[in-house]
């Protein structure tokens, strides 16, 4: 168990550090901000969609290490992919965090990298540090501008 805490806690740090594409993208398509109101985390979330593929998907914006590296780690994952694959990623690392629904675990086969966020169920607060990048990834997948809020 240490040694999944010990992973967990690399990989948080050193996207925390250098995020992966942090920055703005002014051939987005869709630009959504998401803001949680508990701890101020603030993002905005660049989504450059072509024929239903996301070609792009960058963030700005200030806020925790686990929303910072949830976001990171949530660009790297989704690239390439087609919008119907991002929004399974989505379910799948919402059922990861929250457990909401049937075997969380089994979840984790599927995210590769993002399966380190496991542990962050245990700790409701943070739950909404580690979601939030993704439910503004959700709104800008609807093309919903409205600011996203974890309230």
């Amino acid at each position: 168990m240490s040694d999944l805490r010990e992973l967990y806690q690399e990989v948080i740090v050193d996207h925390n550090r250098k995020p992966r594409n942090f920055r703005e993208n002014a051939a987005a398509t869709r630009k959504v901000e998401g803001y949680n109101p508990l701890c101020g985390d603030k993002l905005t979330l660049f989504l450059q969609l072509e024929d239903g593929v996301i070609k792009d998907v960058s963030f700005v914006g200030t806020g925790c290490a686990i929303l910072v590296a949830s976001a990171s780690l949530m660009t790297e994952a989704l690239k390439g992919k087609t919008e119907a694959q991002a929004k399974a990623v989505f379910e799948d690392f919402h059922n990861l965090v929250t457990g909401d629904t049937g075997d969380p675990m089994a979840s984790a086969d599927q995210l590769g990298k993002l399966a380190i966020f496991a542990g962050v169920r245990e700790f409701p607060t943070r739950v909404k540090c580690a979601t939030l990048a993704w439910h503004t990834l959700q709104a800008a997948l609807k093309d919903d501008a409205q600011v996203v809020s974890t309230e």
